[in-house]
């Protein structure tokens, strides 16, 4: 896209924020840079901060409110932390996962403080930290829990790389770990204990043999799956093993709760000792039929598509606030050695959600 409402150089900003590190847990530099930013490109707007989360809002009286998000951390350096450009890609550590979504949202700060009679909605834009880790660390969870007035909203769409795609919703996710007692022994004398690594195998042989649900929502197909993702036991090389534990991971569809997918886990769990729920993450429903997700797709005849895997789109269905994955950059390269954006796929991205709040 050319023309006076992209006033900045997406690609270019998109190498600047992949020069500043910021792997989980140290966004602090990445943070100043987005604050300073918007207190000096997008003055018009309220910005805050907590901690390294950085909010930006307009205040224009509109009947609805978009949010828009994106978070500010990286898995860890594979040796791309230096930015690196060819022609119109940037590659380099977050290009896509998400610096090139950062880069728009930055950019539509901008153009809302430029050209704020023109907006349809009113506006917020969030930079979260710390979303590649362990949930308890999450930026975005943290403003719900704290600051909810910040991120209320109608609609709420999250910058994940999505290659122009529309993703819509997401399955929900549980660890569950199964514990297996026995009796401890010497290996040489094995009949007077149980071996409770032995007595796993059932269920191990249950697990592996399942076979996932495919599940149709609003005509998208939500693939599940179910997987051992670890196995812990033994205590030495002579000792007959007294404990023994799997943690299974389930991805599960929209249509399901958190305590329905836990049950379904549970039954094929059973004959273990003890059962426990590890952490739990809710599903998101595609909602395509409300009004402005339909509007968004309908208007841009954008291509749907089930996201298989958790994101925060998750923490807004919980509130009633429908929210898709729509952003700049190729999933299928994210947290890889080469990961890249495309100058036309931060353009394309920008295009769309700028001209839906009626800035672009």
């Amino acid at each position: 896209m050319t023309g006076p409402a992209l006033a900045v150089d997406l690609l270019a900003l998109t190498e600047q924020l992949c020069a500043v590190p910021s792997e989980s847990l140290h966004e602090t530099a990445l943070a100043d840079l987005v604050e300073a930013r918007l207190r000096e490109r997008a003055s018009g707007l309220r910005v805050d901060r907590q901690g390294d989360n950085v909010v930006v809002r307009t205040e224009l009286g509109r009947e609805q409110r978009v949010v828009l998000g994106g978070h500010l951390d990286t898995v860890p350096a594979n040796g791309n932390e230096r930015p690196r450009r060819a022609d119109d890609v940037v590659h380099g550590l977050g290009a896509a996962d998400m610096k090139g979504g950062l880069a728009v949202l930055l950019a539509l700060a901008e153009a809302l403080h430029r050209a704020p009679e023109s907006a349809r909605f009113d506006a917020t834009l969030v930079f979260y930290a710390a979303e590649e880790i362990a949930e308890e660390h999450n930026g975005l969870r943290e403003l719900f829990a704290e600051r909810p007035a910040w991120v209320a909203g109608d609609l709420a769409v999250l910058l994940e790389p999505t290659g122009a795609w529309v993703e819509a919703g997401c399955q929900g996710t549980l660890h569950v770990r199964a514990t297996f007692r026995g009796a401890r022994a010497h290996s040489a004398r094995p009949w007077t204990g149980v071996n409770a690594i032995h007595r796993l195998a059932d269920v191990l042989a249950r697990i592996a043999a399942h076979e996932a649900d495919t599940v149709d929502l609003d005509g998208l197909a939500y693939r599940e799956s179910l997987q051992v993702v670890g196995i812990e036991g033994g205590v030495a090389n002579n000792v007959v093993p007294d404990q023994a534990s799997l943690l299974v991971n389930r991805r599960f569809a929209p249509c399901y709760s958190v305590e329905e997918a836990t049950l379904q886990v549970r039954a094929l769990l059973a004959g273990a000792d003890e059962i426990e729920v590890v952490n739990a993450s809710p599903a998101a429903p595609p909602n395509l039929w409300d009004p402005l997700v339909a509007e968004l797709i309908g208007t841009f005849d954008l291509g749907v598509r089930p996201k298989l895997g958790w994101t925060d789109v998750a923490r807004f269905a919980a509130v009633g606030v429908p929210a898709l994955n729509f952003g700049p950059g190729d999933p299928a390269i994210s947290h890889t050695a080469d990961e890249h954006v495309t100058r036309a796929s931060l353009e394309s991205c920008y295009a769309v959600l700028g001209r839906f709040l009626g800035v672009a």
